[in-house]
């Protein structure tokens, strides 16, 4: 089966469209379409339905196409260890975290990644659903359990709680509760219970509205709900690693708190030689410990 051929028809499965796929190739869009013309002659068979608004898959595309991506992540696999083996740390790096955690914690510590390394690309993927790392929708995971896929290499970062905080000025204007049933003087804001999060978070916030608080400002990640906070709305649920870049955070009843979260960074085990990766995990860890030491400094007796 010809390779560039193959190539192709990845590029216009993916894009749905000649014209686009040809753009990304910087092919015609004749050139493209007698490739497709020419694979499903030696093939026998249709890989596309062509309608007026684009391309769709047959069932022998699917088939197709499920294999070329495989084969393409296995090329991008072997490009980036024979890029590794260089002794520079440059390249694109694509890290995934969840939102809370990647913008308000990792994404403002990526300076010091950058003096240090700066021909590397980070390329920083926010969302709650988990990558598929073996396959590589991203070379490196930070996330709030330990991953359960295979064949990958996990190291547990730190331990982190949900905890109830508020802004300085809400409080003057609205009062501190003193117990749990006070809360329902104030608004509460916070991820909806049956949102992605963590199921920690998810239960504590099911504690709390059980006491019936008459109003609440649900919004779907810990950024926003860090904003409502700041801005003076409510008493927010938050992870507790913001008090350090935040420390105008007022901590609310101290003792309501959710279980321990874990922290693991992951990665492929195929890239256990990558310097980008093993760059990203230092930095990473640095910042960890040093984040743990000021804390232990902060909780000694002067």
């Amino acid at each position: 089966m010809d390779w560039d051929k193959l190539r192709i028809f990845h590029a216009v499965a993916a894009a749905g469209s000649l014209t686009h796929a040809g753009d990304s190739l910087h092919l015609s869009q004749s050139a493209v379409s007698r490739q497709i013309r020419a694979l499903e002659e030696s093939l026998g068979t249709t890989l596309f339905h062509r309608h007026a608004r684009g391309l769709i898959l047959t069932e022998q595309g699917e088939l197709l196409f499920e294999a070329t991506s495989v084969m393409a992540k296995r090329l991008e696999t072997a490009a980036a260890r024979i890029r590794d083996s260089e002794d520079e740390v440059f390249g694109v790096l694509k890290v995934t975290a969840t939102t809370g955690f990647g913008s308000l914690w990792l994404a403002p510590r990526l300076t010091k990644l950058y003096e240090r390394f700066p021909d590397l690309t980070i390329d920083l993927m926010l969302e709650e659903r988990v990558l598929d790392l073996p396959m590589r929708e991203a070379d490196v995971a930070i996330r709030m359990k330990e991953p359960s896929q295979a064949d990958l290499i996990r190291k547990r970062l730190m331990n982190i709680r949900m905890r109830l905080y508020a802004s300085d000025r809400y409080l003057a204007e609205r009062g501190t509760p003193e117990r749990l049933e006070d809360m329902h003087k104030h608004r509460l804001i916070c991820q909806n219970p049956n949102a992605a999060q963590v199921a920690a978070g998810a239960m504590l916030v099911q504690k709390l509205t059980s006491y019936e608080i008459p109003s609440l400002l649900f919004v779907n990640n810990y950024f926003g709900v860090l904003q409502g906070v700041l801005n003076h709305i409510g008493i927010g649920v938050l992870p507790d690693y913001l008090t350090e870049d935040f420390p105008h955070l007022v901590p609310v009843l101290p003792d309501v708190q959710s279980a321990e979260v874990p922290v693991f960074l992951a990665y492929p085990e195929e890239l256990r030689q990558s310097k980008r990766i093993a760059a990203f995990r230092d930095f990473v860890t640095e910042e960890i410990m040093a984040y743990r030491k000021r804390q232990m400094d902060d909780t000694v007796p002067v």
